[in-house]
């Protein structure tokens, strides 16, 4: 069904808009969606109004041939001008309004009649603008109910805002205090491994100056361990250092001051800000590279001074407090290097005094050798000796007092002087060693002492020798074959133990050679005594008679070469070489039963 309206007044659009809202009513489209029909047809007649002539409003109502069912179905309006109902010139206006499935359809209206002019018909024209107007307000009431729903969910929008901009700030603030937490963290463990760094340093450091005893070498070792990490340069101004008394050399004034103050002093052209260190101008020896002097004290007595200059710029205040540390581990080092020295020289200046000039006897020659220990105080208890009893026999000793040290040498030298004492009331080795045992054990009951004996008669191609606990004698015999003389040896001197030592007397003819020694010389550690004496007989066995003749102080040098080729020895080495010449006349050797004949 369609409804047609022509329109040239604003009378009218009137008529025509509110009919056209009529309908929209009477077939139920919604108020809301009545309202925009409404205001969209005014406006494009108003429009049509403005433009002049004849319009044509065509009103298609729903229904089968509209497309829908007789219910329901959408509501179509056009607006053309009525010379061009196509719109063929001027663009047609259409509008189609969806009514609902459950609206009822009004009965067919009749033909409409010409519309009576608007002041005969007021009170109609009223009547439908009131209507318009409860349109109006249902739209506004739904419209004040959107703005409600609209102010509630833009409040709860608001504070859901205002929740998620708390949470972000909180968010922040925690990654923030994890971040400051995770540098802290990062912080303390770097600083941590550098304190780690530090002490490990200072750890390793003392343990390689204090495993040497020779202040040199401790000066060698400085350097090395401080560039080119925690320092540019090392000098060290030791103040008795034998150097600087031949060549005066001029220190910085910060390290004259460190050594009459005690205090480390730093000298720079801005203030160093390291802990315990004073401040001082630059030097004038090197202006442009800052200097920390640290006196050197041990024992509150002033060594030197350790100057130092920086690998950067400056240093770390804690690597400073570091290096103060160590120069003072380095002070003790070096007193204790020097202690030692000095009580090593005073030990060695009195063993080589307890040492005996060999005497001269006829047809005769003797060398002897004495080598302290590379370790310790080079003072032991390890002695020869060699004397003339009243009837001009040559006694030779050689002997050992267990331990070392102070203790050991000056019981060494008690030795040495009753033996003498002994050997002036005449007696063989064996008696002189027998006194000497009962004499150690009532002296020293808990020290022993090794020794062996060998007397030379005069004018009589013989020897004597007796042994009390010591390596044997290695006799060499003219034809170059070395045999070991231990027969029927005695105990150690001084254990708990009554013993009378025996003789062994042998003949020797010209070019023999007897060798007595400390076990210093044949043993190591690892392989006992027996192949140290071994060896000792290979090389005695080794010489020319010629060169044993002509330099036997010589062959005493080249015979210990071989046997001391390690360069650390635990203990002392002595050897005394007793030689017949080769121009005396003899009787050949004749080796006593129980000398061993396999070397």
């Amino acid at each position: 069904m369609t409804r047609t309206w022509q329109i040239s007044t604003a009378t009218d659009a009137a008529r025509v808009r509110i009919a056209t809202a009529r309908t929209a009513a009477a077939y139920g489209v919604p108020p809301l969606e009545r309202t925009r029909l409404a205001t969209a047809l005014g406006t494009q007649l108003r429009h049509c109004l403005t433009k002049g002539g004849t319009w044509t409003v065509t009103v298609r109502l729903p229904g089968p041939d509209t497309g829908g069912d007789a219910d329901a179905g959408p509501l179509h309006i056009t607006v053309a001008p009525a010379h061009d109902p196509q719109g063929g010139g001027e663009p047609a206006w259409r509008m189609s309004v969806l009514c609902p499935r459950d609206s009822v359809s009004p009965e067919p209206e009749p033909e409409p009649e010409p519309e009576p002019e608007v002041g005969g018909d007021a009170a109609a024209l009223a009547e439908a603008l009131l209507g318009a107007d409860d349109d109006t307000a249902a739209v506004l009431e739904r419209l004040a109910e959107q703005e409600e729903l609209v102010a509630f969910h833009r409040e709860e929008l608001h504070q859901t805002n205002q929740g998620v901009l708390a949470l972000h700030a909180d968010l922040d603030a925690a990654w923030r205090a994890q971040r400051e937490a995770f540098a802290a963290e990062r912080a303390a463990r770097t600083e941590a491994e550098e304190a780690r760094r530090r002490l490990r340093f200072l750890a390793d450091a003392s343990a390689l100056l204090t495993t040497s005893l020779n202040h040199e070498e401790i000066l060698r070792r400085l350097p090395g361990l401080l560039v080119p990490r925690y320092a540019d340069r090392v000098d060290v101004w030791l103040f008795d250092h034998e150097g600087d008394r031949h060549r005066p050399t001029p220190h910085p004034a910060a390290a004259v001051l460190a050594a009459r103050t005690g205090r480390p002093q730093y000298a720079a052209d801005h203030p160093g800000d390291l802990p315990g260190v004073d401040d001082q101008p630059p030097s004038a020896l090197n202006p442009g590279r800052p200097l920390l002097c640290v006196p050197l004290l041990a024992r509150r007595t002033p060594l030197g001074v350790l100057t130092l200059t920086p690998p950067g710029p400056r240093w770390d205040p804690d690597d400073a407090v570091m290096l103060i540390e160590l120069a003072r581990r380095a002070s003790v080092a070096l007193d204790n290097a020097r202690r030692f020295e000095h009580n090593r020289d005073i030990a060695e200046t009195l063993q080589r005094a307890l040492l005996t000039d060999l005497p001269t006897t006829p047809g005769l020659r003797l060398a002897a050798r004495y080598l302290p220990a590379t370790h310790g105080l080079n003072i032991g208890g390890d002695w020869y000796d060699a004397f003339r009893q009243p009837d001009g026999s040559l006694i030779t000793v050689i002997g050992d007092v267990t331990g070392h040290g102070l203790h050991a040498a000056v019981m060494m030298s008690q030795l040495r002087t009753a033996l003498r004492a002994y050997a002036v009331d005449g007696g063989s080795p064996g008696r002189l060693l027998t006194r000497l045992h009962v004499f150690l054990h009532h002296l020293q009951p808990d020290l022993f002492a090794t020794a062996v004996i060998a007397r030379f008669s005069p004018d009589d191609p013989t020897v004597t020798w007796a042994a009390a606990g010591h390596p044997p004698p290695v006799l060499r015999l003219p034809d170059g074959r070395v045999h070991v003389l231990d027969a029927k040896p005695g105990a150690m001197l001084g254990i708990p133990l009554r013993q009378e030592i025996e003789d062994h007397t042998m003949r020797l003819s010209p070019g023999a050679t007897l060798a007595l020694y400390t076990d210093g010389l044949v043993e190591r550690r690892a392989l006992g005594i027996d192949p140290g004496i071994d060896r000792l007989a290979t090389a005695l066995g080794a010489f020319d008679p010629a060169e044993l003749d002509a330099d036997l102080d010589g062959s005493a040098d080249r015979l210990l070469g071989p046997l001391l080729s390690d360069s650390e020895r635990d203990d002392d080495v002595c050897l005394l070489l007793c030689h017949i010449d080769s121009a005396a006349g003899g009787e050949p050797d004749r080796i006593p039963a129980g000398v061993d004949h396999l070397r």
